[in-house]
């Protein structure tokens, strides 16, 4: 394998902003990333195994994130890159592990927003008639347009959208508390498959089928550490932003599952498009369902918004470091990465044109899975490896915790094939493809020899932009 040289040349036309985020930033950026979930889609889970059987599922998910999420905050303190998983993966298992782990990453950044502003279009439709095409070009050109002004700009931003979604799931629950009536949890008559039961109406096969769908109350949260690059202190905000942004979103999804079915019915939420709303209207709230129906907009925005970030900041760590094409990593006077923005844009917005949001989310949510089994072990191996690795922040109970996380990874692997084969299949295609360009052509042209190697100049590089040039690098056009 032959590696180019970089200098401080390349590293100053390719810096972000730091110091501009703290813990409670970060936080909200975790939340934002996630809170669209709230809203919809993990409701179908009681459709596939009974509210019983989906509480089940939501609960192994949720202990599979608060595991994961536990394992990076130790990562993302000790290595404070914008790579997030694929900076811990390139650090334990070298260059191919690294990037294998990114590209799982990638993949769920990259559909992830086509199949939000998809929901997104059934929303603006809903309110004004319009959709198709032309709103996902708007939207997509709005919230990169966004972005590229500052990542300072677009977090708080981020804030007020993310903010407007958690009033709504708030006041939704406020609502519904004086209607909650534990029977409506288990009106869903049990079949005969194997281990039914008023509580699990469709058996074990239910859970099984229903993993994705508690997956989607957690799912991204794990791009929090992408912003390490921009904290103000990575060693005490990262810790502090994702573990804040986990448990507020498992208050929040305790809120919704166990709420919302008591008021209106499993059945009737197991079916329902727009749950929230659904419910309160069961509940005699049509006011509040109206507010809430057009605040959803507001919770599919911010995930939409937020993922945006995380996929520019993903695409502009694996370009620096030479994984994609060096072009990627350039950033503009305002320190934005402009190129990671606007490129996986274009492809987004492609795929948005297949109009299947429910088949691009299944996607997005094996590359999902496939990143957080290389998380989950990319810790077990530091611990075992870099024993002597400075840790700020030391997860609790250390590799049994992240053992934990990889176990339920891989289990809910194979319950998106339980759910959709075809999203699994398609995703599996698209990882080996990638993993193709690797082997085949991008191994030759990284940038550092080692993870250390890069993780040091990332450390040493000056915050300041040259208005000179970007120098050659040998061995490779940027």
């Amino acid at each position: 394998m032959t590696q180019s040289s970089v200098d401080q040349a390349y590293l100053a036309k390719r810096q972000l902003r730091r110091g501009t985020a703290g813990w409670l930033l970060l936080a909200g950026l975790g939340v934002s990333y996630v809170i669209s979930g709230d809203f919809a889609g993990w409701n179908f889970g009681i459709a596939e195994a009974g509210w019983g059987g989906f509480a089940i599922a939501a609960c192994l998910m949720a202990l599979m994130y608060l595991a994961l999420v536990l394992s990076l905050a130790e990562m993302s303190a000790a290595i404070p890159a914008a790579g997030g998983g694929y900076s811990f993966a390139r650090q334990a298992m070298g260059p191919a592990g690294g990037y294998l782990t990114g590209l799982a990453v990638l993949i769920e950044y990259a559909l992830a927003p086509a199949a939000i502003v998809i929901f997104i279009g059934s929303a603006v439709e809903a309110l004004t008639g319009l959709d198709g095409p032309l709103v996902y070009l708007l939207f997509y050109a709005a919230f990169i347009g966004i972005h590229l002004a500052g990542v300072g700009e677009a977090l708080k931003v981020m804030m007020v959208i993310s903010g407007l979604a958690v009033f709504a799931i708030l006041a939704t629950a406020v609502a519904l508390i004086g209607s909650f009536d534990a029977d409506n949890l288990f009106d869903i008559a049990p079949t005969d498959a194997a281990g039914a039961s008023t509580f699990m109406p469709y058996g074990w096969y239910g859970i099984w089928a229903a993993l994705p769908f508690g997956m989607w109350l957690f799912l991204a949260v794990e791009g929090v550490p992408l912003a390490a690059e921009e904290a103000k202190d990575p060693a005490r905000d990262m810790p502090r932003g994702i573990i804040a942004a986990m448990l507020f979103l498992l208050f929040t999804a305790l809120l919704v599952v166990v709420l919302l079915a008591g008021a209106a019915g499993a059945e009737m939420i197991g079916q329902s498009g727009v749950p929230l709303v659904d419910a309160l209207n069961a509940a005699g709230n049509p006011t509040l369902a109206t507010l809430v129906n057009v605040l959803g907009l507001a919770g599919l925005i911010a995930s939409f918004f937020s993922i945006i970030y995380g996929y520019s900041r993903l695409v502009f760590a694996l370009s620096r470091a030479g994984y994609l094409p060096k072009k990627l990593s350039l950033t503009s006077s305002r320190k934005v990465p402009y190129l990671a923005l606007i490129v996986p844009g274009i492809f987004g917005f492609l795929a948005s044109l297949s109009g299947e949001g429910d088949l691009i989310l299944a996607m997005a949510v094996v590359g999902a899975t496939l990143s957080y089994a290389l998380m989950a072990l990319s810790h077990i191996l530091l611990r075992l490896k870099r024993p002597d690795l400075p840790r700020p922040y030391k997860t609790p109970g250390g590799i049994v915790t992240s053992s934990i996380a990889l176990v339920l990874a891989l289990v809910a692997l194979t319950g998106v094939y339980a759910f959709d084969p075809r999203a699994f299949n398609y995703t599996i295609v698209l990882f080996i493809i990638g993993a193709a360009y690797y082997f085949l052509y991008s191994k030759n042209k990284l940038v550092a020899k080692t993870a250390e190697e890069e993780f040091a100049l990332v450390i040493a590089e000056p915050d300041v932009t040259p208005a000179t040039p970007e120098p050659a690098i040998s061995g490779a056009k940027p």
